[in-house]
């Protein structure tokens, strides 16, 4: 986690930070838990960031983030919302965290393809056998043919 604060760089990656001033805030009243302020207090806080325009990223970072999050943004922009915390500051802070882990995960290499492999013929006999078993054990439970 970054645990970054609002107005510092947002680090991504070890090569990737946002600059906070791409970052766009919202505020609003949160749901949950508050006590008597939660009617006062706008704890609710939605942070996005345009990522067609953002130059923390290359040309091949922005189509690969692009294409990993094409289903979570509208217009090009990926926003990240945060309200379980009675704190303003705390869910800025969670909301910076959340949108740093999916840029993150955007931006690492696909996993190696798996290379497809056979069952052994072990694996293949004990399969076999289980299942002999298991039909032993129910023609066990039919009734007695006349």
């Amino acid at each position: 986690m970054s645990r970054s604060l609002p107005g510092t760089p947002v680090a991504v990656t070890s090569r990737v930070s946002l600059d906070p001033g791409e970052l766009r805030w919202r505020f609003s009243r949160s749901s949950g838990p508050g006590g008597q302020g939660v009617n006062t207090t706008d704890s609710r806080v939605e942070v996005s960031v345009d990522l067609t325009r953002t130059s923390a990223l290359t040309a091949a970072q922005r189509a690969a983030v692009l294409e990993a999050l094409g289903d979570r943004l509208v217009d090009g922009v990926l926003t990240v919302v945060a309200s379980e915390h009675r704190s303003q500051l705390h869910n800025r802070r969670v909301a910076v965290d959340r949108l740093a882990a999916l840029l993150r995960q955007a931006l690492a290499p696909p996993p190696r393809r798996r290379r497809p492999t056979r069952p052994s013929r072990g694996a293949e006999r004990r399969r076999v056998e289980a299942k002999q078993q298991r039909s032993r054990t129910k023609q066990l439970r039919r009734p007695p043919a006349d």
